[in-house]
């Protein structure tokens, strides 16, 4: 009969536990990512010129690398209802539901004025076809010092902005963008 009343008591005890609501549990960021979809930047400015622009895929975001030939350190990227050209204002037609203003304080010119990169198609900087999260990234110019990118998302998404040094002397303005909150 005692063995009886400890395992009455031992289940009505183990009952209660399921049934007492504890705290909610968080649910985690995607892919750990807690990046937030606000305005970032970094004040500072180089004269070391723009030379490539390249995208990769992850598994949890889509990556823009932008190259510059010397250190860099500034930058500002932003989600904007339209990307407008450096110095006209004039709209930059973008695919996506969401568009991000990327600008570099590095030139995409030499000392001389000669362009140290000229892409191909200034409305397809790079092949993002198949991607989760781009849709597009445009050339937007480069005007006293600055060169500026659009980039057309899926949707308002987290991303992040940060720099690298190299390869050799030069460094990489990067920008991921999750593909999901």
């Amino acid at each position: 009969m005692c063995r009886f009343l400890v395992l009455i008591s031992a289940l009505v005890a183990g009952i209660g536990l399921l049934i007492v609501p504890g705290p909610a549990l968080a649910t985690p960021a995607y892919c750990g990512l807690d990046w937030g979809s606000l305005d970032k930047s970094n004040p500072g400015h180089t004269t070391a010129p723009i030379t490539n622009v390249r995208s990769g895929r992850h598994q949890c975001f889509d990556r823009l690398v932008i190259d510059v030939a010397g250190p860099v350190t500034g930058y500002r990227a932003a989600y904007v209802g339209s990307v407008t050209m450096d110095a006209s204002g004039a709209p930059v037609p973008l695919r996506g539901d969401a568009f991000l203003s990327v600008t570099v304080h590095a030139p995409a010119y030499d000392d001389a004025g000669n362009g140290t990169y000229q892409p191909d198609d200034r409305g397809e900087l790079a092949r993002v076809g198949g991607y989760q999260t781009f849709r597009q990234v445009a050339w937007a110019g480069s005007f006293e010092g600055q060169t500026t990118f659009g980039v057309g998302v899926r949707a308002r998404l987290p991303f992040r902005v940060y720099t690298l040094d190299g390869p050799g002397a030069g460094s990489r303005v990067v920008l991921d963008v999750a593909h999901f909150w």
